[in-house]
């Protein structure tokens, strides 16, 4: 009876390491091609890694929790199906991969020949489902979020049609338990506050208390705090930043909003200011192409400034998982509606852990929306590869004068760094005020 050694792949995205996120299977189980074995975390996203053999799982070769570099055996299948020949799939890691067959199996993602199974071939029923000790029923995100908010799923009612836990039931049981106040603002034990002994006669200078680790806690940086980190340091110390603000009097843009959320056309979108400041952005960029542009090393010692003739708006957004910057791919040529169903989808995929790499590539410029935040400005940071990210404050009724008048007005401050070898101050000043021409009076957009 064969046994074959399954190794990480690269899921396509340049991949050198992933973390095992949960297994979903065990010794024992009888698995079929294209059934789902684990569960992995990527710099960039979660993925679910399906059989290229039917067999047995013999031994699972990595733990939960382990960080495995691509090419390394992570799990063995006995008397599998299937098998590659001596050269089918052989990577440059030296791991043979499983070519598609017949049935249209394939090593990562779903194959050609119909729907992945989720589980073990073997059907559960739902009672059991929901109950066994291999696991709750839950998707991916689902579970990520649940182990964010340190909510045990076994604890927690499931409500889906088929008796799996949604992520409304975890958030539902988190705010239950106030596990969202713990995470965002933990409570401090007053013992946290010490006092360092100072010698008899001395000046602070005795020895230090003795490290207390019980009060501190080690996280691991992986994943995609690891590759977010990474890309902050490359782009802070290789793109010289210069950063503008202005104030505006974002009252017209409230008074858009709010007419396009009772419009036919907008029922069944959700529509905020960013909506409008996403398409500022795109007129502006319009207007000052070099803010939409890369700068590029060539291996020569050389250099060139590529202008791109499209915009792919990044819109950065907090996870569970950390910052993700997914981006709309030729944003300049959406519609209205069409945009606000764009950034709709984008927003709720990047909140339930669903953005895949290919979202997460190729961004022109970006946007931050630290206004959700209560932030007024900020001075951020370019994505890599980029050369200009905007900020948008939180929005606030502010007296303004109008016509000589001090009235209530709806005002945000807009501002934006930008790469300084790409952009020169007058083209940077002339972006921001353009954006904030749009916010002010949103019905240039009609130029």
């Amino acid at each position: 009876m064969s046994t074959q050694t399954f190794h990480l792949p690269d899921v396509g995205e340049g991949l050198t390491e992933a973390e095992i996120v949960q297994w979903r299977v065990a010794p024992g189980d009888t698995i079929a091609v294209n059934d789902v074995i684990v569960e992995i975390e990527t710099a960039k996203s979660l993925v679910e890694l399906p059989s290229p053999f039917a067999g047995t799982i013999g031994e699972l070769l990595a733990a939960e929790g382990d960080t495995v570099t691509v090419g390394a055996p992570i799990i063995t299948i006995v008397g599998a199906a299937g098998t590659p020949d001596a050269s089918a799939g052989q990577s440059e890691h030296g791991e043979k991969h499983a070519e598609p067959d017949a049935a249209g199996a394939v090593l990562v993602g779903y194959g050609t020949g119909g729907a992945v199974k989720s589980r073990r071939s073997r059907p559960v029923p739902r009672a059991e489902a929901v109950r066994q000790s291999a696991g709750v029923v839950a998707k991916p995100p689902v579970r990520k979020l649940a182990r964010d908010l340190d909510v045990d799923l076994a604890h927690v009612t499931p409500t889906g049609p088929a008796g799996e836990v949604t992520r409304d039931d975890v958030v539902r049981h988190a705010e239950q338990a106030s596990v969202f106040r713990n995470i965002a603002t933990p409570d401090l034990p007053a013992e946290r506050e010490q006092t360092i002994p100072v010698a008899a006669g001395g000046n602070g200078s005795g020895p230090a208390p003795a490290l207390d680790e019980s009060r501190e806690e080690a996280i691991p940086v992986k994943g995609v705090r690891k590759a977010t980190a990474s890309g902050m340091v490359r782009s802070a110390y290789t793109a010289p930043h210069v950063s503008v603000w202005t104030d505006v009097d974002a009252t017209r843009t409230m008074e858009l909003v709010k007419r396009l959320k009772t419009s036919p056309d907008f029922a069944d979108i959700k529509v905020s200011p960013l909506l409008i400041m996403a398409r500022a952005v795109i007129w502006a960029v319009r207007r000052t192409p070099m803010v939409n542009s890369a700068w590029i090393d060539r291996e020569d010692g050389s250099a060139e400034i590529r202008v791109r003739n499209y915009v792919n708006l990044g819109i950065a957004a907090a996870t569970p998982r950390g910052l993700l910057v997914p981006n709309i791919k030729d944003a300049q040529s959406l519609s209205m509606r069409e945009l606000a169903k764009a950034l709709e989808k984008l927003t709720l995929t990047a909140r339930e852990g669903r953005t895949s790499p290919a979202d997460q590539q190729g961004g022109t410029i970006t946007i931050t929306n630290i206004g959700v935040f209560g932030m007024d400005a900020g001075t951020p940071i370019i994505n890599p590869g980029e050369s200009g990210i905007v900020a948008m404050g939180t929005i606030r009724q502010k007296p303004w004068v109008v016509d000589g008048e001090v009235r209530p007005r709806f005002v945000t401050t807009v501002s934006g760094s930008f790469d300084h070898r790409v952009i020169d101050g007058d083209g940077m000043s002339r972006f921001i005020a353009d954006v904030a021409s749009i916010l002010e009076e949103p019905a240039l957009l009609l130029d």
